[in-house]
């Protein structure tokens, strides 16, 4: 089989009526569109949204204190200041 000739989607389980395949192909196609419209209205310059942006899992420093530097600092960055 080559890419060209595989399936999209395929039943696994179950015995779905025409109209049950009609909805879900409808769901994705709506929901495979909308993306691709909100990526086209983002442009390919514009940051990533607050969720997906991976910086806000770094942590700052509390009350704008340097952060240690150097050797030790992994150590150093645990400690009370």
């Amino acid at each position: 089989m080559t890419a060209d000739s595989k399936p999209f989607l395929r039943v696994v389980r179950g015995d779905p009526s025409p109209e049950e395949l009609a909805a879900l192909v409808a769901v994705l196609t709506a929901r495979a569109r909308a993306a691709a419209a909100s990526r086209a209205a983002a442009g390919p310059g514009a940051p990533p949204s607050r969720w997906a942006d991976r910086s806000r899992l770094v942590r700052a420093p509390l009350g704008g204190a340097p952060r240690p530097r150097g050797p030790g600092a992994w150590r150093a960055s645990g400690l009370p200041r």
